[in-house]
This record gives C-alpha cells, structure tokens and sequence, in this order.
C-alpha cells in the first residue's frame, strides 16, 4: 500500500480536524512569518523594559513618543485600538527609567477637577482621543477612550473665553459615539 500525502488548500474542508488545519498553518510558514513581524513591531507597553533603561533605550523599543510633560522626565506613548492605553514613562534625574503608568483610569479621571490648566491634564492623561469645539459655549471638548465594559469615555470641557482660557470647566463620562450605530 503506498501512502499519498494529501494536498493542501489554503482553505481546508470544514470537516477537517483541527490538528490538520493546524499543520496545514504551520507548513505555509504562518505562525514563523507573525512572529517575525511582530518582534520587528515596537512594544505596546513597557512592561519588559529594566529600571533605569536610558531615554533612547525606552524610545527604541516602544517607538516615538506621542508627547512629552515635563520635558525630558516624562514621555507619553498611546497605544491601544483608538487611543484606549496611555502609558507615561518616567525618568529619574539622571536620566534612567524610574517609573510607568498606565493613565487612563478611572482613578486618574477622577484627579481632573474644574479649575486645573490644560497642562495638568496632558500632565495626567496624556493627549485626548479626539477633540471637538462648541463654539457658542467656549469649550474645546477633550475626550478619552478607556478600558470599560461600559461603552463610554471620559469627556474635558477646556474653556476659550478669555476668562476661562486653557482651564479645566466641567469634567464627565459620556455615552462614546463609536457604540452609536450609524445608519
């Protein structure tokens, strides 16, 4: 009796078990070719990175950063599916890696209070998700996409009135627009 190797599609039977589908994978090179590409990628978080890692050190595995508070002591990296992970990176004074957090939390959300600069925000939250102007009201709304089982995120009124000019006015969680169906 002679043993005839079976064929391979690139879309095996639905009857196929899934140690054959498996192999079938393994053989075209799949599995090689993902983890190649994703060790060519930066890191999404700096979980892996040593204390006191240099700047440059943090710059080269994470990519470039998306901001800076506190220049050069702390850098901002958002990750995540529509912005919904911001990890600030801290420094010591001699420029080693110290710390990192992630921020977009609800703890963190609850630190931004009406009154605060612009500035502490993007200090605690990093750069918002998108942004959006009500003009008759004199606001720039900031908002943040987090992780939640809710479909929400956290909103930043920041205020353009001469009097109330790059200053934190109402804080909040709204329904996010991205769960809206669109029809």
């Amino acid at each position: 009796m002679q043993f005839v190797e079976p064929t391979m599609s690139s879309h095996p039977a639905p009857f196929e078990p899934a140690s054959v589908m498996a192999r079938q994978w393994l053989r075209g090179g799949w599995v090689v070719a993902s983890i190649a590409m994703l060790a060519g990628c930066a890191s999404y978080s700096p979980s892996g990175l040593p204390r006191g890692a240099s700047a440059a050190q943090v710059i080269a595995a994470m990519g470039p950063p998306t901001g800076t508070a506190q220049a050069p002591e702390r850098l901002e990296f958002a990750r995540g599916p529509y912005g919904k992970h911001t990890y600030m990176v801290d420094f010591d004074a001699n420029g080693g890696l110290l710390s990192w957090e992630q921020v977009l939390t609800e703890n963190n959300f609850f630190q931004v209070l009406p009154g605060q600069t612009q500035d502490d925000v993007l200090k605690r939250l990093g750069h918002p998700s998108t942004t959006f102007p009500i003009g008759r009201q004199h606001i720039v709304v900031w908002n943040y996409r987090y992780e939640t089982p809710f479909c929400q995120w956290f909103q930043v009124s920041i205020g353009t009135a001469p009097a109330t000019l790059g200053q934190v006015t109402e804080v909040g969680f709204g329904p996010d627009p991205i769960c809206t169906p669109r029809f």
